[in-house]
């Protein structure tokens, strides 16, 4: 069996919160003709999908719902749809721009599961390579992205 570590995450989620609202309420909230500056990859009637500034590797997406809240339960059919049907499309996007081997789709609900942002749920699609982790991020702490963020959007965008 193989295992998906990420111990260099957990400095960042067990470090102190800012009272400053919500970074994805923000950022799917913003102007669309910023979207390149938030990272923001495509726009649905009820998601937004959005680079992940902290990425396990490139291509990491987040699909994040507008409605803030923690809770599945609290999303409702046709929001949840979406979600399935944008994960669909950005694992065919991710497919086509980067020829992963896996994707790994998943949430993390709750702090104590993993999630930075606990209080407003988003879906992780993570493109795979049998070879994505080595040396450098287990002694080193240190991730090894061959692609720099904007070039990531720019080579998303209009994708999904």
């Amino acid at each position: 069996m193989d295992h998906l570590f990420s111990p260099w995450r957990y400095a960042y989620v067990t470090s102190p919160k800012t009272d400053d609202g919500c970074a994805l309420c923000r950022i799917g909230s913003a102007d669309p003709s910023g979207d390149e500056g938030g990272f923001v990859v495509a726009r649905g009637r009820h998601h937004f999908v959005v680079l992940n500034i902290y990425p396990y590797n490139t291509g990491h997406l987040m699909i994040v719902p507008y409605r803030h809240g923690p809770r599945l339960a609290d999303l409702g059919e046709e929001i949840l749809s979406e979600m399935a049907l944008i994960a669909a499309r950005a694992e065919a996007a991710l497919s086509e721009v980067y020829r992963p081997e896996g994707i790994n789709l998943g949430m993390n609900l709750g702090q104590c599961a993993g999630a930075g942002i606990a209080d407003h749920l988003h879906l992780h699609v993570v493109p795979r390579w049998a070879a994505d982790t080595n040396f450098i991020t287990v002694t080193g702490e240190t991730r090894v992205l061959p692609e720099d963020l904007h070039r990531t959007w720019q080579r998303l965008r209009g994708k999904i």
